[in-house]
């Protein structure tokens, strides 16, 4: 009697799940910006790891999935100190940009390093140490999961350029459990399943606005891919800002991407849920604009402006040493800066999406308004 019971009940519920799930991933979609016409904004996956280190793909199978994803660039990160074997990897292939640096295991946790002359010695495991080598051979460095995986312990000084925001492995081992209700989608629609995981990063961001009181740091979205790089590649990207439009030199555009990273002169997006391209932040005084990344002297001249001309409802957040000053549900925003400080920029998606309301869709690299040149 039971059996007869229990079976048709489960039945019930396995078409009523199958029709819910169903529901959410027909109703699914990325939100599309107008066609790409700036040629000088470049997009590219930053983080990714190979079968170099602990990867599960090799490089050439990476970059085939990142050139069908339509990125300009990629940067493999595998680990070692550096890992001389990713070092090779690079060039143009597939039409696509791929660039290499590597993740160290360092005394205070995990730290990137990128754009460095390849060193004739190791990268030394003293955390200080290997950022001033990096330093030296002309490259910078990035922290990596600062409050996840390997946590970072934080020093007095701050001789690095970046800080990761959002790190997609950490967010995978965080939430995968909390996600079972859609882990079957997967197979189906593996980016619905990862949006889903996306947590605010309440903490990273935290500790960012605190180190920007006083040094300039930049933001990071990252993929932290070692697996799943199709939807990963779909999800968190970087939008570069260049001078030019990307070279077909391989030297000459890595300089670009190595430059424009070093300025802050770039912006993260949750790509998957609405394409970001045409986003802008910048300040203006008496006719002379500055970029994201950028350190002004603060006066009382000084406008920031936001230009996010995207045909579905969003909500722009102008962003004042961690806290919002300014709202917009408008393509423009225009402020007076009334005192010194960092601003960056917020933009949430206000469609339907299965992105967290309360997450933001881009985040915006600062501009800092300084007393006195720091």
């Amino acid at each position: 009697m039971k059996k007869k019971i229990v079976l048709p009940s489960l039945l019930i519920l396995i078409v009523i799940y199958s029709l819910w799930l169903g529901y959410q991933l027909l109703s699914f979609k990325t939100y599309k910006s107008p066609p790409k016409v700036f040629l000088s904004e470049v997009e590219g996956a930053y983080h990714i790891h190979s079968k170099y280190s602990d990867g599960h793909k090799d490089v050439d199978k990476i970059i085939k999935i990142a050139a069908l994803s339509a990125l300009d660039f990629i940067i493999l990160t595998d680990h070692g100190h550096p890992n001389f074997e990713s070092l090779q990897s690079q060039g143009w292939k597939e039409g696509l940009l791929v660039l290499a640096g590597s993740e160290l295991s360092v005394s205070r946790g995990h730290l990137v390093a990128l754009a460095f002359d390849e060193p004739t010695l190791s990268f030394s495991q003293n955390t200080e140490l290997a950022a001033e080598q990096i330093r030296r051979l002309k490259g910078f460095s990035i922290i990596a999961h600062p409050f996840s995986k390997v946590k970072w312990s934080w020093g007095s000084s701050v001789p690095y350029k970046g800080l990761e925001i959002i790190s997609g492995d950490s967010m995978l081992k965080k939430n995968f459990i909390s996600s079972f209700p859609y882990l079957p989608a997967l197979l189906l629609r593996p980016e619905y399943v990862l949006i889903r995981m996306i947590d605010h990063p309440h903490q990273n961001l935290e500790k960012w606005d605190e180190l920007n009181n006083n040094h300039s740091l930049f933001g990071y979205f990252s993929v932290d891919a070692h697996l799943f790089y199709k939807p990963l590649f779909s999800l968190l990207r970087l939008h570069l800002l260049l001078e030019k439009p990307l070279s077909s030199d391989f030297q000459t555009a890595r300089k670009q991407v190595y430059d424009t990273l070093r300025k802050g002169k770039f912006y993260n997006a949750i790509e998957a849920v609405a394409e970001a391209r045409g986003f802008r932040f910048w300040a203006k005084k008496k006719g002379k604009t500055t970029s994201m990344g950028k350190t002004l002297l603060f006066d009382s001249q000084i406008t920031l402006l936001v230009r996010a001309p995207f045909p579905f409802a969003k909500e722009i957040h102008l962003i004042h040493n961690g806290k919002a000053i300014l709202r917009s549900h408008k393509r423009n925003l225009t402020y007076k800066a009334e005192q010194a400080g960092t601003y960056r920029v917020e933009v949430y998606l206000k469609e339907k999406s299965p992105l967290n309301n309360k997450v933001p869709w881009i985040i915006s690299n600062p501009i800092f308004l300084r007393e006195d040149k720091k």
